[in-house]
């Protein structure tokens, strides 16, 4: 078989193995097939001619299945930002996070849980909406900062911005957490990250934004190829860079806003998951790009059923199990590149 077919079979068994993990494991095992009965059942009505309580079946069906399906889709979305960002950015420390987008979606977010912002008519979906918002505000930002620069869209423009932009809403953060009193708990576990809780609500709010993000990504492979070699280079094959540019901008944005708006801030996945793809794969985007989600996806789903059952019955924030995880990896990463064994953009 061609290795790069297997590579995808292989990442695609990856994300089924850990979403059925996903759905068996946690403070009250179900028995694996009690579990296909319960999916064959409620998505094409064919079951295995079991009897299952309709408390099993809710358990797996309203709470697990959404859980490990919003765990993935916020994987995947933060591993393909991730991807972009670096490919665009060239630069191998790039991530969700660099141009402040996730800064600017927290602090929507905090803002609705300090303020109790509620929406007439949309009470469930004001915290996202607000995340939303103020991720793509922040992208504004950033990318007005670097044309009042007067060095167009530069890559050392876009990330000296992005520092900036997210220092400054950081700061506002900050204060918001100082002054908060009953609120400070539930604003320190959202920054944190978490996928439990939320839904197929949330499934359906985050799904435009992956997908629509998705495509515009996957749709730019070709130029951010051709970005890696430079922008004058790029220019010379006819690429309009900076047209492209904000393309994939917008594209990285509405998938790192999206992913924070139901999850919270969670890091090292868009950071990490590109590299060893890349390590695997090699630099081009046509791979690196759906592989990254596939294995982002993966990642995440594996990350959120630690976080909810190495202290059972109580629940870690899925930051802290990506950063445990992330961070080693990210050191290594790092040496390997400094001692001369380079990752390839």
């Amino acid at each position: 078989m061609n290795r790069i077919i297997l590579l995808y079979v292989c990442c695609g068994g990856l994300v089924l193995v850990t979403s059925l993990l996903g759905l068996f494991y946690s403070s009250v095992t179900i028995p694996m097939k009690d579990i296909v009965h319960i999916l064959l059942e409620k998505s094409v009505g064919l079951g295995l001619g079991l009897e299952i309580e309709k408390q099993v079946a809710m358990i797996i069906w309203e709470i697990r299945l959404p859980r490990v399906i919003l765990a993935g889709i916020v994987g995947a979305s933060l591993a393909l930002a991730g991807a972009a960002f670096q490919g665009l950015l060239r630069n191998p420390l790039a991530d969700p996070y660099t141009i402040g987008v996730s800064s600017g979606a927290a602090l929507g977010a905090v803002a609705v849980i300090f303020f109790q912002i509620t929406l007439v008519g949309l009470q469930g979906f004001t915290l996202p909406l607000f995340s939303i918002a103020g991720g793509f505000f922040t992208l504004l930002l950033v990318y007005s900062l670097t044309r009042l620069s007067g060095r167009g869209m530069a890559v050392q423009t876009i990330i000296l911005a992005g520092i900036i932009i997210s220092s400054f809403v950081g700061a506002f953060i900050s204060l918001i957490i100082a002054l908060s009193g009953t609120e400070l708990r539930q604003i320190i576990y959202w920054i944190m990250g978490s996928v439990g809780m939320r839904g197929w609500s949330y499934v359906g709010l985050v799904l435009p934004f992956f997908l629509l993000g998705a495509i515009v990504i996957i749709w730019h492979y070709r130029e951010l190829n051709t970005l890696a070699l430079g922008e004058e280079a790029a220019r010379h094959v006819g690429v309009n860079v900076n047209r492209k540019k904000i393309y994939i901008l917008i594209g990285a944005s509405l998938l790192t806003g999206g992913a924070v708006a139901v999850s919270g801030m969670i890091g090292f996945v868009g950071l990490v998951v590109p590299h060893l793809v890349r390590l695997v794969i090699g630099p081009n985007h046509k791979h690196v790009l759906p592989l990254s989600v596939l294995v982002g996806s993966s990642f995440l789903i594996l990350a959120d059923l630690l976080s909810r059952t190495i202290i059972a019955p109580q629940e870690l924030p899925i930051g802290v199990i990506t950063a445990l995880i992330g961070a080693p990896v990210f050191a290594y990463l790092l040496i390997r590149n400094r001692s001369g064994r380079r990752v390839r953009m």
